[in-house]
């Protein structure tokens, strides 16, 4: 019997569906760690896990005091 994917992989694969269906643009920023913890109920550290698996997939850039935007914008 599988298993359910870890709630991480869940919502990095949440968020990479709508990156590559284009309802998350290029340069669009995506919402703070705590914020995606809350959407999704699931711990800070979750949904920063779920954010690094993005950066792994180089679909997101993370810039220092500014957030984490969507690959590819300005």
């Amino acid at each position: 019997m599988p298993s359910a994917p870890a709630e991480y992989r869940r919502i990095a694969d949440t968020l990479t569906t709508k990156i590559k269906s284009g309802e998350l643009t290029p340069g669009t920023k995506l919402p703070s760690t705590s914020e995606l913890a809350e959407q999704f109920d699931v711990s800070v550290a979750t949904a920063y896990r779920a954010v690094s698996l993005l950066h792994d997939r180089d679909l997101v850039v993370g810039q220092p005091g500014r957030g984490v935007y969507v690959a590819g914008g300005k």
